[in-house]
């Protein structure tokens, strides 16, 4: 049988399966408020995912599903986007950021207490980004110090999406205050009940509270949670960065693909009836993201291909920031003055969820997450383009 039709195979699989196991009112169990609710259905979900091998595709062979190739990854995110199957926004940090960090970086000790955990439900936060150190990651200031077997730790961490339901964290913390920006630094693992951790969501203006701030006051976190060497924490940090390699935005553009037909609806009956500039705006936008699939699929095509040149990722970023705010645009723009009126949705929804204001204002986090896009456009001019910085006065 061909590498293509097993792939075909595999994707027939999945859509049976995700079409028989996908809860059909996930979506109202994670709406409003209810916060118990929805780490509910993320276990629950996550439970169906594991059970099936569909969790952790790219993990390695020997854990459930694990093995499959990246061909086969892109496909399972096609398919869960198909089908509206609730994202993993509970879970997506454990299962790549943490789990991918262990594998490649982390000691068999470190595995065989972490990776379990993970497949039960336990909870992982990235703490990353500061206060004056978020594109700019590398000037981060939250310091250890080594005493004995640990090092106590005291700084602050921001914008740590889910936080305050975390069980662990990846933590980066400056060890060298003397080296140079990406020297100097360590990474650790936290446990998040530690004495001297303190964690402060942050009221989001959708109403929810997806982010965290993480402040820590003397924190003893012991050698052994180490990764990597000590003041070596930025190469384990760029695995971390890493192990997702793509695959949120295949997910994120095929839902906004699949989800047209929310904004079909709506141009169908707005309050003063179709006209030819909406219908003209309409098609411009689905012409976008057509492109952007498009774009997608090319990005994967040579991911996969062992092929990705410097800086695509980052039109990929801009291109489906761009996008997305236009979509949820419009969305606003055809429900007319009702739209002007929400509730908060989801943690950790996408921008599809047809709540036009929730979206609308929802989009603009991608502005930021995953990497500015003032980054990114340094990124393409400067690595692709290979224009000169232009020098301050």
């Amino acid at each position: 049988m061909s590498q293509n039709e097993q792939l075909d195979n595999f994707r027939a699989t999945v859509r049976e399966w995700m079409v028989q196991n996908v809860p059909r009112d996930w979506r109202a169990r994670q709406a409003g408020d209810n916060i118990e609710e929805f780490i509910a259905s993320q276990r629950e979900w996550l439970s169906r995912l594991v059970a099936a091998g569909y969790a952790t595709p790219h993990w390695p062979e020997g854990w459930p599903g694990g093995g499959r190739s990246l061909a086969e990854q892109v496909a399972l995110f096609e398919e869960i986007a198909r089908v509206d199957a609730p994202r993993m926004s509970l879970y997506f940090v454990s299962l790549y950021h943490a789990a991918m960090t262990l594998v490649e970086c982390g000691t068999p000790e470190q595995q065989a207490r972490y990776l379990p955990g993970i497949l039960k439900g336990d909870v992982w936060v990235q703490g990353f980004s500061e206060p004056g150190a978020g594109s700019d990651l590398a000037a981060l200031k939250t310091r250890a110090e080594r005493k004995g077997e640990s090092y106590i730790v005291n700084g602050q961490k921001v914008w740590s999406t889910l936080g305050q339901f975390a069980d662990y964290c990846l933590l980066l913390v400056r060890t060298d205050p003397t080296a140079k920006k990406q020297a100097g630094i360590t990474f650790l693992l936290m446990d998040m009940k530690s004495k001297g951790v303190t964690v402060r969501p942050i009221r989001q203006v959708t109403g929810d509270e997806e982010f965290a701030e993480i402040f820590l006051d003397d924190v003893e976190i012991p050698v052994e949670n180490r990764v990597g060497a000590e003041n070596e924490g930025w190469g384990v940090a760029q695995v971390t960065l890493s192990s997702e390699r793509g695959l949120t935005l295949v997910e994120l553009t095929e839902r906004m693909y699949r989800s047209l037909w929310r904004l079909i609806a709506a141009a169908e009956a707005p309050p003063a009836g179709p006209d030819v500039e909406t219908s003209r705006a309409m098609v411009d936008l689905i012409g976008r993201i057509e492109a952007l699939r498009a774009l997608v699929g090319e990005f994967m095509a040579r991911r996969i291909a062992g092929q990705e040149a410097i800086g695509d990722a980052s039109i990929l970023k801009l291109a489906y920031a761009r996008t997305a705010r236009a979509y949820t645009e419009m969305g606003l723009r055809l429900q007319g003055i009702s739209g002007q009126r929400f509730t908060p949705y989801i943690l950790g929804a996408g921008y599809e969820t047809g709540n036009w204001m929730f979206d609308f204002l929802n989009s603009y986090q991608f502005n930021i997450a995953g990497g500015a896009n003032e980054i990114q456009r340094n990124i393409i001019s400067e690595r692709m383009l290979m224009l000169p910085r232009e020098k301050m006065a």
